[in-house]
């Protein structure tokens, strides 16, 4: 995720501070890894030497003095390049489990037992995802949704792996 994008746009809706910044920023996207104030304030800094934010006022408070920041064209701009410009997709064709199943092969491990482990580990935090989005808002549900969709690809890749471990021992160890 560019966070200094993610900063961008929550600008657009108006001029803030970096303490109201991160705690928006929380809110709707860092419910399992929130922002670090020193990586606001850094990530802010970057932007405003940038030309993409400005200091729009110095308010004093109980501490020193605080900036509010807003956005401007360029980075109204660059947060629209942004968000135009597709993800490119993570095939992971270089996965630390498939290595795993090729290491354990090769060294004469089971990697029917390391299958096994990790498709149980893989459905104990299907369930704990399925409990949150059970409990949890639209966004919530949603990043769910996101990470169990992944997760059952990861199953079904474990399952197909799993069949195929014969022909694969055989292939790895010539």
């Amino acid at each position: 995720m560019s966070i200094g994008h993610t900063l961008l746009g929550l600008l657009e809706s108006g001029p803030q501070h970096g303490y109201n910044l991160k705690r928006a920023f929380d809110d709707s996207f860092g419910h399992d890894r929130p922002l670090h104030y020193g990586q606001v304030y850094s990530t802010m800094s970057r932007l405003l030497k940038n030309g993409l934010v400005e200091v729009d006022g110095m308010e004093a408070g109980g501490g020193p003095e605080r900036k509010r920041y807003a956005i401007t064209e360029a980075g109204i701009t660059d947060v629209g390049r942004w968000l135009a410009q597709p993800e490119k997709p993570e095939p992971y064709l270089q996965s630390t489990l498939y290595t795993k199943v090729v290491i354990s092969l090769l060294t004469g491990r089971s990697a029917a037992d390391l299958l096994d482990t990790q498709r149980a580990e893989h459905l104990r935090l299907m369930r704990v995802l399925t409990e949150r989005k059970r409990g949890g808002d639209l966004s919530d549900q949603l990043i769910c949704d996101h990470a169990l969709f992944h997760l059952e690809a990861d199953l079904r890749w474990l399952e197909l792996t799993a069949a195929r471990l014969g022909k694969l021992a055989e292939e790895v160890r010539r």
